[in-house]
Formats: C-alpha cells, structure tokens, sequence
C-alpha cells in the first residue's frame, strides 16, 4: 500500500512552494540559474520574433530550472539512502548532472541559433 495522502490541491500546492523555497536557500546552482531565468525572461517578452521561437526559448530556459530540480532530488535521495560512497551512488548522482548539462546545451545552442537568426 502506498504511504500518499488524499489528494488535495492547497495541501499540494504548499508542498511545491515549500521545495521551491527550499532549493533557494540551500542550492547554489538553483539560485545561479533562476538569477539568470529572471535577467533572461523579460528578453522572451520584448523580442521581436515568432511564437515558436518565444515558446522554444522559454521552455529551454524554464527547462534549466527543472533539471537542477531533478539533480537536487536524485542527490538528496542518493544521501537519505546512503553517506558512504558507493559507485552506484556516484552514477546516479552523474546521471543528475548530466540531466543539468544536456539542458545548459540546449538552452545555449536554442538562444544561440534564435539570436543568430534573429540578427544575422
């Protein structure tokens, strides 16, 4: 039997702020990229392009911020489960990396290609 409570969307809600607030206060990486999500996002806005580009560039630059959520989870799992290392404790936590560095290189090659076409 699963250990989740009844669904309720306040209850749900508070928990998302709750782990959002979280990786603010405590992940580095997390602050670095909702910092430059937040001087990026405006730019979404203002620029003169086609829905599909704006779309392609704020998934890519939300996609960031999802990633780095993803490895915070995958490394706090890998900790709650063991402190000792452990080499497939190491591979998962590559794997979260990894997960956070695929996104880095779409988001600049998406920007870079967009901004290319845009002004060149």
């Amino acid at each position: 039997m699963r250990n989740q409570p009844k669904y309720n969307f306040l209850k749900n809600t508070m928990y998302a702020i709750k782990g959002l607030l979280d990786l603010v206060k405590t992940e580095t990486s997390f602050k670095i990229e909702l910092i430059i999500t937040l001087i990026l996002f405006p730019y979404i806005i203002i620029i003169d392009t086609t829905l599909i580009y704006k779309l392609i560039m704020f998934i890519t630059l939300f996609g960031m911020l999802l990633a780095e959520a993803t490895n915070s989870a995958i490394e706090r799992v890998v900790d709650l489960v063991t402190l000792e290392h452990h080499h497939m404790a190491g591979r998962a936590k590559d794997v979260g990396s990894a997960i956070v560095f695929i996104s880095i290189i779409v988001f600049i090659f998406s920007w870079g290609s967009i901004i290319l076409d845009l002004y060149l």
